[in-house]
């Protein structure tokens, strides 16, 4: 037998009026987040991977953190490469607001949802998040509407990913732990100077270039300036490479058109100037004695070419 018709769960105005007092809820009892959508630079079709992605901008929304508790997860765990921490949280954020700073109508994103992969930082603790499920039906059709996100995150795990989002609490983060080359340059002959936020690049075969974004740039003495470069991808080939050091290199800047005729050689401990632990040689050396990178076919048989 049908329902009663004279009762109704779905009457617009006190749909919305459940909505706006999620939303009242959400700014008095939430966290000011950060909601940073990926942006893919090359999709591996093969394996459904994201080879290279981005992180350009970020919108500010209030959200509810559900673990009043503290953090969920396997907490930090001690294993043979170091501590390793898998702290969850699950974030909860309103549609409408969603739709109104992040989504399709006012941004342009494809997709009309909080993606699985995007980031959200959160500066309470200033930590970055990466969604890992987006649950849409909780609550279950209240006043048979939905009205808000439920996102599932972990603590993310940063892979060279591109953050140039122009907000600083969050790009510099990316200067404090993200992967860089710190070259000393010869500029007696040429006087070029770079600036911090440059793109340089490299040709280091034909075909083949090597760019970067210049963090740090500070003139050491009247001879020479030390640039640290991060952001450090690849064009013209799949492998990643490093810039050159050598007494002949040239490095293009795309502001400057100008050129550096000489840069001097860096230990690969200075690679990584914020981690004082790295290990970065020691691994290397270790991994030549172990795996023969110069096999054109590490799988098969060393006799065949292809």
């Amino acid at each position: 037998m049908p329902r009663n018709v004279y009762f109704s769960q779905a009457v617009a105005t006190e749909q919305n009026l459940y909505e706006d007092l999620i939303i009242e809820s959400l700014k008095i009892y939430g966290q000011d987040v950060y909601y940073l959508p990926r942006s893919i630079v090359s999709r591996d079709n093969i394996f459904g991977e994201d080879r290279a992605s981005r992180f350009d901008s970020a919108y500010m929304l209030e959200a509810y953190i559900e673990n009043v508790d503290g953090f969920e997860g396997a907490g930090d765990l001690y294993q043979k490469f170091g501590i390793e921490i898998r702290d969850e949280i699950t974030f909860i954020i309103s549609r409408r607001r969603w739709e109104q700073f992040v989504g399709i109508w006012n941004n342009s994103l494809d997709s009309t949802r909080p993606n699985e992969g995007d980031i959200i930082f959160l500066q309470l603790s200033n930590t970055f998040f990466e969604i890992m499920h987006v649950e849409d039906e909780e609550p279950f059709y209240q006043l048979n509407d939905l009205v808000v996100y439920k996102l599932r995150c972990a603590l993310y795990e940063y892979n060279e990913e591109e953050i140039d989002t122009g907000v600083e609490v969050i790009d510099v983060q990316q200067d404090n732990f993200g992967y860089q080359q710190t070259l000393v340059v010869d500029i007696s002959g040429t006087g070029t100077h770079f600036t911090k936020g440059e793109t340089v690049s490299q040709v280091i075969s034909p075909g083949v270039t090597v760019y970067g974004e210049v963090r740090l740039s500070e003139q050491t003495s009247d001879t020479t300036n030390t640039i640290t470069v991060s952001n450090i991808g690849v064009t013209g080939s799949s492998d990643a490479k490093d810039f050159l050091v050598s007494p002949t290199v040239q490095l293009i800047s795309t502001t400057t058109n100008g050129y550096i005729t000489d840069i001097a050689t860096v230990s690969e401990e200075d690679f990584m100037p914020t981690d004082g632990n790295a290990q970065n040689t020691a691994f290397e050396l270790d991994a030549d004695s172990i795996i023969d990178f110069t096999e054109s076919n590490p799988f098969g048989d060393p006799s065949e070419t292809y």
